[in-house]
C-alpha cells in the first residue's frame, strides 16, 4: 500500500471565500488574532512549543497535519485563557507514557495558562493537545451504551471528533490479536482498499472520506461537521437586536480576476479547513450573514461552509440555492434556508437562529450523522442517547399540562418517569401516556416524603443514559429536550440547562424577558426545571439531597464541589411561571418587572422556538432521528430507601 498523504483535494485550488463588514472583535479575540497559532520545534528533537492566542486556536491545530508529528515533550501556552468556572483547578487528561506534568493557571481566572507534559515515548502531538486541553477546556462525550472506535486512515478530516477513541494513522492500520482493531475506518482517497475477505479485515466498515464529507453506501456525499469545534458557544445575545452587525459572505469562483492587486489576508480557500477561530469569533457577534446567490460551482465545499455557518447560530440569508448544493444539505436545514429570516423582530430572528442551528446539528454533526452512514454494518449505533424525563409532583391541578409537555417532545429516545407525590393519576392522563408511543413509568411515593427523596426514587427507576428534570408549573417547547442534548454534545459539560429569561406572571397575564446569566457559556447556575446530565454523573456525586426544598441548588452545589462544568445554552423553549404564592424563592413580583427588558401579553409563540413556523411556510416536518419508541408501562409503589 502506498504511503498516504495528509493533503485533501481542493485545499489549495478552486475558489475562495471571506466575510466582509465584520464587527470589531472583543479583547480576547484581539489578543487571539495578535498571537495567532504557532508551533515551534528544535530540529532533531521530539519537543514542541505551542503558543495560541485562545483555546479555540488549539482546537484548530488538532485537525491540522502538523498535529500528527511524533512528540514526547510539549509546552502549551494559551495567552488569553479564561477559567471554565470559579475555583477551577485544571487536570490533565489521560495520555500514555506520561512521566511529568505541570499546569500553571492565572491567579485571577483569566490570563496566560501553561501546560507542560513529558512522555517516555513519543505520541502524536494531537494526543498531547487533547490531554492538555482537558486541563484548560474539558469536555465529556455523550454517554452511550454502545459506540464505535473511529480510525482515520491517511489524514485527519476536519469533522473528526476530538474526543478519546478517534485515532489517526498515516498509512497501514495497526492490528490486534486480542480484539477487532478498528470499528469504523475513515479512508483518505489516496489509501487503497485492504485486500482479503471481509471477515478477515481489521475493521467492521470502511467509509471513503473527504475533508468535510463521507460517502454513504449508495454513493451520496454526506457533509459532516465537528460540533465540538463549530457551534454557538460564545454567541452574543445582543446580535439579534435591530441594528446589530450583519456580515456579507463573498464567494470568489476559481479563475475570476482579482478585484484588488493583492489577495486579502482574510481570504480562505473554499476547499480548505472551513471556519477557524477567527471566523467563529466574528460569527458569534452577528445576527445575519448575507449570502450571494449560491451556484453549482464546488457544491460540496460550498454546502460544507453554509452548514458550518448555520451551526454557529448566525442566520443565513440566502437569495438562491442551487440544486446541487441544496441536495447536500439536510432537508430540515434546507427548508429553513428557503425562508426569509424575520430580521425586524428580535425574538423571531433569535428563534430562527435556534431552529437553524438545531437543524444543522441534527443533520450534519458528526456525532449524530456519521453513525447513520454506517447503519448497514453497525445499525445499533444510529440511536441518539436515551433520556429519562423526570417529573415529581404533588399538585394534581398541574399534572395534565406537565404530562402533555413531556409527551409532545420531538426527541425520539425519551422515557417518561412520572413520580406521583401522594396523588393519583387521572384515567385520561393514563390513556395519554399509554397512547404516546413512549416508554414510561409511574412511581408513587407517600405525600410525607421529602421532595429530594421523591426525585431520588424516580431517578432510581430511570433507564436513560441522560436524565432531565421537568417542573409541573412551567411551560416547555416541543424541541426542549433536543436542545439540551445538542448543548450537552457540543459543550461537553457535565450538566447543561437554560436560564430563566422568559417569565410568565400569571396574575398579570404577561411574559417578561429578563437577564439570567450569559447564554451559550459556562456558568454556575441554570434553571432547575431544565437540568440535563448523565445519570452516572448525578449518582457519582451522591444524587439528590433528601431535603424538602431547594433540591436543584443542592445538586448544582455537589457538582461544583466535584469539579463539574455547568453550561447554559440558549433560553428559548422554556418559560418560567410565577404565581402569587407558593414559591421557594420569592423576591416579589416587582423584582421580575423591574429587571425586564421586554414584555408581551400572554406567552409569545417564538419564545418556544418550536418548528411551527418552518412547517407552516415550507411543509417540512421536524426531524425525529432514530426509531419510534414503543410505549412500555410500569407502575411502582415505592417507599424511599
Amino acid at each position: 500500500m502506498p504511503k498516504a498523504t495528509t493533503e485533501w483535494s481542493g485545499a489549495h485550488s478552486g475558489g475562495t471565500w471571506r466575510l466582509l463588514d465584520g464587527p470589531q472583535p472583543g479583547l480576547s479575540e484581539r489578543v487571539g488574532r495578535l498571537v495567532g497559532l504557532r508551533v515551534l520545534r528544535v530540529p532533531g528533537s521530539r519537543g514542541a512549543l505551542v503558543v495560541a492566542g485562545t483555546t479555540d486556536r488549539l482546537h484548530d491545530l488538532v485537525q491540522q497535519p502538523r498535529a500528527l508529528t511524533p512528540t514526547s515533550r510539549a509546552r502549551i501556552v494559551v495567552v488569553y485563557w479564561r477559567r471554565p468556572r470559579k475555583a477551577w483547578s485544571g487536570r490533565v487528561g489521560p495520555i500514555d507514557y506520561l512521566v511529568r506534568q505541570r499546569v500553571s493557571l492565572p491567579r485571577l481566572g483569566r490570563g496566560t495558562a501553561t501546560v507542560r507534559l513529558r512522555l517516555t515515548e513519543p505520541v502524536q502531538l494531537r494526543e498531547i493537545l487533547r490531554a492538555g486541553l482537558h486541563a484548560l477546556a474539558p469536555t465529556l462525550p455523550l454517554p452511550a451504551p454502545v459506540s464505535a472506535n473511529l480510525t482515520s486512515q491517511g489524514g485527519a478530516p476536519a469533522y473528526l471528533p476530538t474526543q478519546l477513541g478517534a485515532a489517526v494513522v498515516a498509512d497501514a492500520l495497526p492490528l490486534s490479536t486480542d480484539i477487532r482493531a478498528h470499528d469504523v475506518v475513515l479512508r483518505h482517497p489516496s489509501v487503497s482498499e485492504t485486500a482479503g475477505p471481509a471477515d478477515e479485515r481489521p475493521y467492521a466498515v470502511a467509509v471513503p472520506t473527504g475533508r468535510h464529507d463521507v460517502q454513504s453506501p449508495d454513493g451520496r456525499s454526506v457533509v459532516l461537521v465537528d460540533a465540538r469545534r463549530i457551534n454557538p458557544r460564545g454567541r452574543r445575545g445582543g446580535s439579534y437586536q435591530p441594528g446589530a452587525a450583519t456580515v456579507r459572505l463573498e464567494l470568489e469562483p476559481a479563475g475570476r480576476p482579482r478585484r484588488t492587486p493583492r489577495d486579502p489576508a482574510d481570504r480562505r480557500a473554499l476547499g480548505g479547513a472551513g471556519l477557524d477561530a477567527t471566523t467563529l469569533a466574528t460569527l458569534h457577534q452577528v445576527g445575519v450573514v448575507d449570502c450571494p446567490p449560491i451556484t453549482d460551482e464546488r457544491p460540496l465545499d460550498t454546502a460544507a461552509l453554509l452548514v458550518q455557518i448555520a451551526m454557529t447560530g448566525a442566520v443565513l440569508r440566502v437569495p438562491a440555492l442551487s440544486p446541487r448544493v441544496a441536495e447536500l444539505i439536510a432537508p430540515e436545514l434546507r427548508a429553513l434556508l428557503a425562508t426569509i429570516p424575520p430580521v425586524d423582530d428580535a425574538l423571531a430572528l433569535e428563534a430562527h437562529s435556534v431552529r437553524q442551528r438545531r437543524a444543522a446539528m441534527r443533520g450534519h454533526a458528526a456525532g449524530f450523522a456519521l453513525p447513520r452512514v454506517t447503519t448497514d454494518a453497525l445499525p445499533e449505533l444510529t440511536r441518539p442517547p436515551s433520556v429519562s424525563a423526570i417529573l415529581a409532583t404533588r399538585r394534581p391541578e398541574m399534572l395534565a399540562n406537565a404530562v402533555r409537555a413531556m409527551v409532545d417532545q420531538t426527541y425520539p429516545e425519551l422515557e417518561i418517569i412520572l413520580c406521583l407525590h401522594g396523588i393519583d393519576l387521572p384515567a385520561e392522563l393514563a390513556t395519554i401516556l399509554a397512547e404516546s408511543g413512549r416508554p414510561y413509568e409511574i412511581v408513587r411515593v407517600p405525600g410525607s416524603t421529602g421532595f429530594g427523596a421523591a426525585l431520588g426514587e424516580a431517578t432510581r427507576r430511570a433507564r436513560g443514559s441522560l436524565v432531565t428534570k421537568f417542573d409541573d408549573d412551567d411551560s416547555y417547547g416541543t424541541e426542549h429536550v433536543w436542545d439540551l442534548v445538542l448543548a450537552r454534545h457540543y459543550s461537553g459539560a457535565t450538566l447543561v440547562g437554560k436560564g430563566t429569561e422568559f417569565v410568565y406572571i400569571e396574575n398579570l397575564g404577561i411574559t417578561v424577558r429578563r437577564p439570567s446569566g450569559v447564554p451559550e457559556s459556562n456558568g454556575e447556575m441554570v434553571a432547575g426545571g431544565t437540568m440535563l446530565l448523565a445519570k452516572g454523573d448525578l449518582e457519582a456525586v451522591g444524587g439528590w439531597r433528601p431535603v424538602p426544598r431547594s433540591v436543584d441548588y443542592g445538586v448544582l452545589e455537589r457538582l461544583r464541589r466535584d469539579g463539574a462544568v455547568i453550561y447554559r445554552t440558549h433560553p428559548l423553549g422554556y418559560v418560567y411561571h410565577r404565581r402569587e404564592s407558593g414559591h421557594t424563592w420569592d423576591p416579589g413580583q416587582q423584582y421580575f418587572l423591574d429587571t425586564a427588558f421586554a414584555r408581551w401579553d400572554g406567552i409569545p409563540a417564538e419564545a418556544f422556538a418550536d418548528p411551527v413556523a418552518a412547517v407552516a411556510v415550507t411543509g417540512a416536518e421536524p426531524a425525529r432521528v432514530g426509531p419510534t419508541p414503543v410505549a412500555v408501562a410500569s407502575t411502582v409503589d415505592a417507599e424511599p430507601r
